[in-house]
């Protein structure tokens, strides 16, 4: 067994998905606090279930310029961040700050290749790495010591088997699948007619995308072997666009990571402001971790 396990959380969806799931929680001079409830909310149970000996919480910081030079509508589609989203990020990261949770954010960088970049590292430490997204890009990271879990399903992990049931490929294939499938999230188109069911019995039956073309005269049926010809281009830009970094230089080191007790004293004062009055109860009984 690794002597270490990072547990590292995609803050920005965290946020982001609390703030659509908790309805009108505010306080009483109507500041909105549903997203940083159930930020907190989400982690402090990732905590007790997994039990990190290290973790960090990584958040977008822009988008890669090689990014857009390859596809200039990427994530284009998506509608602005709402303001009152936006207004609980800073009472997020003074959470993660009073709770000593390393926050890692890069300019210009994204929490995906983030994530790519840290896990990498651990693994070459010796680590077992847990990323908590929902995410499905980072199913290209997964492997015997990289497994995801679902925020909203925090006692199921996601590992290399669990990938193959949900997309048909192997994660060392995802970003290929992804390639010609496309990726209406982030605003990338696929090839026509080319659904996860195809792309997959595709890959599998030729191995990979490079043997695809070597042989893309014995591709079958003749409708996906002209779409997959017509989109040759499109296709190959979109694994650049896909495939994440894992060379960013975001390593915080070992000790800044480190999982720690809750310190009452730092939080009670924080939920009693936010008027998270169940948080600043359970925050004054001992801790299970």
């Amino acid at each position: 067994m690794p002597s270490k396990r990072l547990l590292l959380v995609d803050g920005h969806g965290v946020l982001y998905r609390s703030y659509f799931a908790i309805k009108s929680l505010t306080t009483k001079d109507g500041r909105p606090t549903n997203a940083v409830f159930g930020f907190v909310r989400v982690l402090r149970q990732l905590m007790q279930v997994w039990q990190p000996t290290h973790w960090a919480v990584t958040f977008d910081g822009g988008i890669p310029a090689e990014r857009l030079l390859r596809l200039a509508t990427y994530k284009a589609q998506r509608t602005p961040m709402p303001d009152a989203l936006r207004a609980q990020f800073p009472a997020a990261e003074e959470y993660l700050e009073r709770a000593v949770v390393t926050a890692i954010r890069m300019d210009r960088q994204e929490a995906d290749d983030v994530l790519a970049s840290l896990s990498r590292r651990a693994v070459d430490d010796g680590a077992e790495v847990l990323i908590a997204t929902a995410d499905k890009d980072l199913f290209q990271l997964v492997n015997e010591r990289v497994h995801l879990i679902a925020p909203s399903q925090a006692a199921a992990r996601i590992g290399p088997e669990e990938v193959r049931e949900k997309t048909g490929v192997d994660p060392g294939r995802i970003v290929e699948w992804l390639a010609l499938t496309g990726d209406s999230v982030d605003n990338i188109p696929g090839v026509a007619g080319m659904g996860p069911k195809t792309a997959a019995k595709t890959l599998n039956a030729f191995g990979s995308l490079d043997a695809i073309w070597d042989r893309i005269k014995d591709v079958e049926p003749a409708r996906i072997r002209e779409a997959l010809v017509a989109t040759r281009d499109q296709v190959e830009s979109n694994r650049e666009v896909i495939r994440l970094r894992t060379d960013l230089d975001c390593w915080p080191g070992w000790e800044r990571m480190e999982a720690r007790l809750e310190d009452p004293v730092r939080l009670i004062p924080f939920f009693e402001k936010m008027e998270f009055r169940t948080l600043a109860r359970a925050a004054q009984e001992p801790s299970l971790f």
